[in-house]
C-alpha cells in the first residue's frame, strides 16, 4: 500500500513535467497556445485534471483490489497550425513528453548504480518504473496518446483511411487496450527499467 501511494505521489509531478515539456516544445516550435493558457510552468495547479489526476486513480485503485493505479496531467492545448515545421511539427511536441519522462528515469537510475545509500534504492526504483510506464504508455498510437500523433506524421497519404478509423474510435480501443491488453507493455517496461537501472537482464 504505502509503495502504490508514493508510486501515486511520483506519477502526478512526472505527469507534470510531461505535459511541461509539450508546452515548452511547441512555443520552441512556434506555437504560444499553451503559453498563452498559462500552461508553460511545472506550477501543479496549471496541470492539473480532476478526472485523469484524482478521479480516475481512484477508480482503478478500487477496481483492481488496492494493486495498481494510474494518473495523468491535463493535456496541454496547441494548435498544429502555428507550428513552423508543418510535416513532422506535432510528432516533435508529442514526442517531448515521454522524452522528458525517459530522461527522468535515466536520471535516477544513474542514482540506483551510483549513490552509496542502499535504503533509497526502493524509492528510486519506484521513480525510474513510474517514469518508464509513463513514457511507453503515451507512445502507443493510440488517440489520444502521444504516439498516435508520432504515427500518423509518418503514415502517408494513402493510409488516411486508418487515422480517420482511429480518431473516430480511439477513446473505446484505448479504453480496450487498458483493461484487457496492458499486459502486454510491461515485458518492454521491465527491459528499460532494468536497462536504466543496470540490472542484469536475463531472456
Amino acid at each position: 500500500m504505502s509503495n502504490l501511494l508514493f508510486f501515486y505521489l511520483i506519477i502526478i509531478p512526472s505527469a507534470i513535467i510531461h505535459e511541461y515539456c509539450h508546452a515548452w516544445a511547441a512555443d520552441y516550435l512556434g506555437d504560444s497556445t499553451a503559453k498563452d493558457e498559462g500552461r508553460l510552468t511545472i506550477n501543479p495547479l496549471a496541470h492539473l485534471d480532476p478526472f485523469g489526476t484524482f478521479l480516475m486513480p481512484l477508480m482503478l485503485f478500487i477496481l483492481s483490489g488496492g494493486r495498481f493505479l494510474f494518473a495523468y496531467a491535463k493535456p496541454v492545448p496547441f494548435n498544429p497550425y502555428n507550428l513552423q515545421n508543418q510535416r513532422y511539427g506535432q510528432a516533435l511536441v508529442a514526442l517531448a513528453g515521454p522524452l522528458s519522462n525517459l530522461t527522468l528515469a535515466f536520471l535516477f537510475g544513474l542514482l540506483i548504480r551510483f549513490l552509496p545509500f542502499a535504503n533509497l534504492v526502493p524509492m528510486l526504483e519506484i521513480i525510474v518504473y513510474a517514469n518508464i510506464l509513463l513514457a511507453v504508455f503515451n507512445l502507443i498510437p493510440i488517440p489520444p496518446l502521444d504516439g498516435s500523433k508520432i504515427l500518423f506524421a509518418i503514415l502517408p497519404s494513402s493510409m488516411d483511411n486508418i487515422k480517420l478509423f482511429l480518431e473516430q474510435y480511439g477513446f473505446f480501443i484505448l479504453v480496450f487496450f487498458i483493461f484487457s491488453a496492458f499486459q502486454l507493455i510491461l515485458p518492454l517496461i521491465s527491459l528499460i527499467f532494468k536497462l536504466f537501472a543496470g540490472y542484469p537482464i536475463f531472456f
